[in-house]
C-alpha cells in the first residue's frame, strides 16, 4: 500500500501568496481652538500697531493736512482760513519765477552722476581683496554720518575768503581772490561739490552691499575663462547690482529736485543758491503763505512720482539671471 505524502508550503511561499495590505491612512491634524486661531491672527498686527500708529501720525496725517491747507488761504498764524479752491495752483503755475529755482536743481542732478559713478568705482574697486580696504570703507561712509548743519558750517569755513580752500590752494602757489560762494556759479557748483562728497557714502553702501552678494564662483569661473577686471564688471557686476543701481538713480533724481540743507545753512538761498523747497519754505515762513506753501509742497511731490513713474517705464528693474 502506498503512503501519499503531502507537502505543505513553505512560509516564504504563503508571504508571496498573500495580497499586500494598504498602508493605514494618514492621521487628520487636529484643528486648532477657535481662541488659538484668533490669536494667531492678531499676533502680527499687534507688532504692526505701534510703527503704523507713528507712520500715521507722522508722515500721512501731515500729507492730509498739507494737501487740505493747499486749498486756503491760511497763513500759519490765524485759526481762521477760507477756502479758496484751485487758487494757489493757478498762482503756482502762471508766475514762471517759481519755477526758475529748478534750474538749480540742474548743478545738483549733474553732481549727482558723479557721485553714483565714484560710489560705483569705489564699490568695484573695495570689494576684491585689497590692503586697508575696511579703512577706506569707513573713509569713504564717514561723511555721510556726520550732521547736515555741522557740514554746512564746516564747509561755509572752507570755501569763504582766505579759508581753507584758499590755503590749499595757496600751498601749490596759486593766489586765489575768488568768492566761491559769491557768484551764483561758482556757489552752486561749490554746493553741489558739498553734496557729493556727504552722499556718495550712501550710494557706496548700497553698491557694496549689491556687489558682495553676488555669488563668489562667478568670479572664480571668470578668472579661469581669461577674464580680467574690466570683463568682471560688466558682465557679472553690472547687470548683478542693476536693480540697486536704478534705485540710486531714483534717490539721486529725487534728492536733486528737493534740496534744502546743505544751500539752506551756507548761503540761504542767496547769490542765485535758492531751490524750490527753500522758496517753499520762504513762502510758509516769511511771507506767511502757508497755503500757497502747501500747494507748492504738492507740486514738488507730484514731479518727484511723475519722475520716478517715468524713469521705472524707461528703465524697467528687469532680475538678472548670472549662472
Amino acid at each position: 500500500m502506498t503512503r501519499t505524502r503531502t507537502t505543505t508550503p513553505s512560509h516564504a511561499t504563503e508571504k508571496e501568496a498573500r495580497p499586500p495590505t494598504a498602508a493605514p491612512p494618514p492621521p487628520t491634524p487636529r484643528r486648532a481652538p477657535r481662541k488659538v486661531r484668533l490669536w494667531r491672527k492678531v499676533t502680527p498686527w499687534l507688532f504692526l500697531a505701534a510703527p503704523l500708529a507713528l507712520l500715521i501720525a507722522f508722515t500721512y496725517a501731515p500729507v492730509a493736512n498739507m494737501l487740505a491747507y493747499s486749498f486756503t488761504d491760511w497763513d500759519g498764524v490765524s485759526p481762521e482760513l477760507n477756502y479758496t479752491g484751485t487758487e494757489n495752483y493757478i498762482e503756482i503755475f502762471t508766475r514762471p519765477e517759481l519755477f526758475q529755482v529748478f534750474f538749480v536743481s540742474g548743478y545738483y542732478l549733474a553732481a549727482s552722476a558723479v557721485q553714483i559713478a565714484a560710489a560705483l568705482y569705489f564699490a568695484t574697486i573695495l570689494s576684491f581683496n585689497i590692503r586697508f580696504r575696511n579703512l577706506f570703507k569707513g573713509i569713504l561712509f564717514f561723511p555721510y554720518l556726520i550732521n547736515g548743519v555741522a557740514i554746512g558750517f564746516v564747509f561755509l569755513y572752507f570755501f569763504q575768503d582766505g579759508g581753507t580752500l584758499d590755503s590749499v590752494l595757496a600751498l601749490f602757489g596759486y593766489e586765489s581772490d575768488r568768492a566761491w560762494l559769491g557768484t551764483s556759479t561758482s556757489a552752486n557748483v561749490s554746493l553741489a561739490g558739498v553734496s557729493v562728497w556727504r552722499y556718495m557714502g550712501l550710494n557706496f553702501v548700497l553698491f557694496l552691499g549689491a556687489i558682495q552678494s553676488i555669488p563668489g564662483e562667478l568670479y572664480e569661473a571668470a578668472e579661469l575663462d581669461g577674464a580680467n577686471r574690466w570683463h568682471q564688471f560688466r558682465y557679472i557686476i553690472a547687470p548683478g547690482i542693476r536693480p540697486v543701481l536704478s534705485l540710486s538713480v531714483i534717490l539721486s533724481i529725487s534728492g536733486s529736485l528737493s534740496v534744502f540743507e546743505i544751500p539752506y545753512i551756507m548761503t540761504g538761498g542767496a547769490t542765485g543758491t535758492e531751490t524750490f523747497v527753500i522758496q517753499t519754505v520762504k513762502l510758509a515762513f516769511q511771507f506767511n503763505k502757508t497755503g500757497l506753501a502747501s500747494a507748492a509742497a504738492v507740486v514738488l511731490l507730484l514731479i518727484i512720482l511723475a519722475v520716478t513713474w517715468l524713469q521705472r517705464r524707461l528703465v524697467p528693474d528687469d532680475r538678472v539671471d548670472l549662472v
